[in-house]
């Protein structure tokens, strides 16, 4: 079925008014990209903090009504509901219906990280250098919840594990990934040794994502996730955590605590400019700390103070 697509540009102030006048005259949807970011570049709105909704300084929504709708009673039911935002920049099309979640995956190639892990699509052919026995392999749906591999955070953890696999470290081992989201983390750590892994996220349809793709790899068994109200306290000797850093400074105290004595932790979704907030928030807790940059985004890394 086809629909009516609508769409605008405005500012980060006034999106919320833009959405719920959108919302209010009927729109089935209402999604949000940047306005400024480059078609080949991809600028995620990750795991937000407690009360926090980031996003954009310009941001292109895109309502969509059903396909019948008229297009001219809809811009008149926009300046009634809010007269005082400009609608004059409003565009409409009609667009066809298809999975958007499945056109997506189609774009998406295999990735490696580090030596032996690979992040391949569900629907994906197997390339040649993954197909060996030494190899790590998720196969991964995101299905509605963050984490593909393909932004600089999730890349940089992914090459963290795949590091700590040939130091001996995820050997038998207990991994936390806090902001599963997807679990690509957790699952890239079970295929890479670890024993058992645990996510944690405040978004229930990243726990289903996470459990369903556990079980497109054969290791649901061997995962368990929660709400972080949910979470049971434990120590693990490896912790993973790719959120953004307000979060990681204001969970900074609940992080340290997950980490078994000795353990490694990895704090992911940092910003280049961020990192040294972070550095010092966690110094207290955390040896032999360091900060390694992909593009414009930070991972830290440290050991447990014994």
């Amino acid at each position: 079925m086809p629909f009516l697509e609508l769409t605008l540009r405005c500012s980060e102030a006034e999106q919320p008014r833009f959405e719920a006048a959108l919302d209010d005259v009927g729109a089935l949807a209402v999604t949000m990209l940047d306005a400024d970011a480059d078609t080949s570049d991809e600028h995620a709105i990750l795991e937000p903090g407690v009360g926090e909704t980031p996003l954009w300084q310009s941001i292109v929504l895109s309502a969509l009504f059903p396909h019948e709708t008229d297009a001219l009673i809809v811009l008149a039911a926009l300046e009634s509901f809010d007269p005082g935002l400009d609608w004059t920049q409003v565009r409409f099309r009609q667009v066809e219906d298809q999975d958007w979640e499945r056109a997506w995956m189609d774009q998406y190639e295999p990735l490696q990280f580090g030596r032996r892990t690979w992040i391949v699509p569900w629907n994906h052919e197997l390339p040649a250098q993954a197909d060996t026995p030494e190899a790590a392999v998720v196969r991964l749906d995101p299905g509605l919840a963050f984490g593909s591999g393909t932004h600089p955070t999730t890349s940089l953890c992914l090459a963290w594990l795949d590091t700590l696999a040939d130091e001996g470290q995820l050997d038998g081992r207990r991994v936390l990934d806090f902001g599963c989201g997807s679990g690509i983390l957790a699952l890239a750590a079970l295929k890479l040794g670890a024993a058992h892994a645990v996510g944690v996220d405040n978004d229930p349809q990243a726990l289903i994502a996470t459990h369903d793709n556990a079980e497109r790899n054969g290791v649901d068994a061997r995962i368990e996730v929660h709400l972080p109200q949910d979470e049971p306290a434990a120590t693990y000797p490896v912790v993973v955590a790719n959120i953004l850093a307000s979060a990681l400074i204001a969970l900074a105290d609940t992080l340290a605590a997950r980490v078994a004595p000795g353990g490694r932790i990895a704090l992911s979704g940092i910003l280049a400019g961020q990192e040294d907030e972070v550095l010092a928030r966690y110094a207290a807790d955390f040896d032999e700390l360091r900060a390694d940059r992909l593009e414009d985004w930070i991972r830290v890394t440290g050991i447990r103070r014994r």
